[in-house]
């Protein structure tokens, strides 16, 4: 079975978005596939099983909030 959850981010530019992303690119690896559009970040997850993904999905949501607070 797999389980797939997709999050969209919004930041005030593309700049901004752009920066987020490449800070916490290299972290992840095969677990998240995350994209830039303009200003907006989106990251789908795909595991499987719900744990798991709960656990992808904190690591992936901490790593972005470490990379908000630098580029601010």
């Amino acid at each position: 079975m797999k389980i797939q959850c997709t999050i969209t981010l919004e930041y005030k530019d593309s700049k901004t978005a752009r920066t987020v992303l490449m800070s916490t690119k290299i972290d992840d690896m095969d677990f998240v596939d995350a994209k830039v559009h303009g200003k907006h970040i989106t990251a789908s997850i795909t595991s499987s099983s719900v744990s798991s993904l709960l656990h992808t999905l904190d690591d992936y949501l901490a790593c972005v909030t470490v990379a908000e607070t630098i580029v601010e």
